[in-house]
């Protein structure tokens, strides 16, 4: 049975009953243990949780799939909910016997949007927000890149496509025996992820390719990057054009939730590489104060193996 089987057995077990990506990830991964015991005992999953949010993020990766497959889709407002509705018609079916009468109201469709509380935030209020989201969802941990700490021996704007908004650290090796952490170094195998997040307040139609290439552009060294918006707009294209960038170029997707980051949503997971670019990541390094400091607590880490919770997280800013 593949994933997609188990998810549409779940639901069809509940229909009616909407539930978002994290819910399902955590049902059919007890319903369905044994197909996931390969999977579950990955070492790069430093706990379960860590574990559940990558399946939720492959469910979210097979949305449109599940949809062609008769389950129904709430996209807004964030985060999606999946349902199997209750008198069985595929939600395929259901847009179809509908499509002719919401054609002027599909294409007359503004950019949702965001809420005033949203609205009146700034990129940077965003930031501890996405922080606080990756160290309790995803267990990683997090500096803040501040440009203003770079050389900016490019001039003005130089920096915007060297280093990201935030970085972040994935210590693989937390919880193995010191004999298995011994083994892995010694045989070069990677006992920490690099992570790369470019923020972002809203993707439209105007923006969504200069922010996306920017990631790119900010993200060459990591093992996975991300870019990170609170909304996509729902005219334009702009999802399908995420989607294909993503495809493309590794880049993954996240929707942050600013009043409940733990209702965050891994939109389209990013294409992890197996090797940090380490000639890229000193070539920030030299150019960035931040990222050089991240740079040491990551080498402390491969030498040491201690966490510091003081030196990780988010720095005041002036």
């Amino acid at each position: 049975m593949t994933q997609l089987e188990r998810v549409l057995t779940f639901l069809k077990a509940h229909p009616g009953e909407q539930f978002i990506a994290k819910e399902i990830a955590a049902a059919i991964t007890q319903q369905f243990a044994e197909d996931y015991v390969s999977k579950r005992n990955n070492p790069r999953f430093a706990d379960e949780r860590s574990f559940t949010a990558q399946v939720a993020a492959e469910i979210g990766a097979q949305a449109r799939s599940l949809q062609h497959s008769g389950v129904s889709l709430q996209d807004r407002p964030r985060p999606r909910k999946y349902s199997w509705p209750v008198n069985g018609l595929p939600s395929s079916e259901e847009s179809d016997s509908s499509e002719q009468d919401n054609t002027e109201e599909s294409e007359d469709r503004e950019v949702p949007s965001l809420s005033q509380d949203i609205r009146s935030l700034r990129e940077h209020d965003l930031y501890p927000v996405l922080m606080d989201y990756l160290k309790s969802e995803l267990q990683l941990y997090c500096l803040r890149i501040n440009e203003s700490r770079s050389r900016n021996t490019r001039g003005a704007g130089g920096n915007k496509w060297l280093h990201p908004d935030i970085v972040a650290m994935q210590p693989l090796d937390r919880g193995w025996d010191g004999l298995v952490r011994n083994c892995v170094q010694k045989s070069g195998s990677n006992s920490v992820r690099l992570w790369s997040f470019e923020v972002k307040k809203e993707l439209t139609a105007s923006n969504v390719r200069e922010c996306f290439f920017q990631a790119v552009s900010n993200s060459s060294w990591a093992n996975e990057g991300y870019l990170v918006t609170t909304a996509i707009a729902s005219d334009g294209g702009v999802e399908q054009e995420l989607r294909m960038l993503s495809a493309l170029h590794g880049i993954g997707v996240i929707i942050l939730v600013p009043d409940n980051p733990s209702e965050s949503e891994i939109f389209l997971p990013a294409i992890s590489r197996p090797e940090a670019d380490w000639q890229s990541i000193n070539r920030v390094l030299v150019e960035n104060a931040d990222f050089k400091e991240f740079v040491a607590q990551v080498s402390d880490y491969f030498q040491t193996g201690r966490l510091k919770d003081r030196d990780w997280g988010w720095r005041h800013e002036g």
